[in-house]
């Protein structure tokens, strides 16, 4: 029997990609990486939960992937956080993004952009367990339900 390596270590073994130092990486690429990890989580769980149309999933989701949401989780996430989770996301909080969409204030539109570096950093470090420990505790903290 073949032993599961997981999705990003199949990723990594059939494209030959190697290991790199995920401190190196720029902030925004951890959150555009973290952007797609985050919302396959909430639309995993959501898909598990909810036998609807697709209109009425993404309503559900965009509630909690939008800016104010995600600034929200990271603000009760940040005492539960190691030293080096909490680096990854300032970095990413503090990166100079020229953008930020109009239904967001630019404080928020940061923190969620430092909480979705911080979700690339745990995907791309294949640390799984912990991006949906992290998940799901910020969303019981702020009271969203998926």
């Amino acid at each position: 029997m073949e032993e599961s390596i997981g999705l990003l270590g199949k990723i990594q073994q059939e494209f030959s990609l190697e290991e790199k130092d995920l401190r190196t990486f720029p902030p925004l690429a951890l959150a555009y990486i973290g952007d797609c990890a985050f919302e396959l989580i909430c639309r995993t769980v959501l898909v598990e939960h909810y036998q609807v149309q697709p209109e009425i999933l993404h309503k559900k989701a965009t509630a909690i992937v939008k800016a104010e949401s995600q600034a929200k989780l990271i603000e009760a996430l940040l005492p539960l956080l190691t030293e080096e989770e909490t680096s990854v996301y300032r970095r990413g909080r503090n990166t100079k993004n020229s953008r930020c969409p109009k239904n967001a204030s630019v404080a928020d539109y940061r923190k969620a952009t430092g909480l979705e570096a911080l979700m690339g950093f745990l995907y791309l470090r294949g640390e799984n367990a912990r991006m949906v420990e992290l998940v799901h505790k910020g969303l019981t903290l702020i009271g969203k339900e998926l």
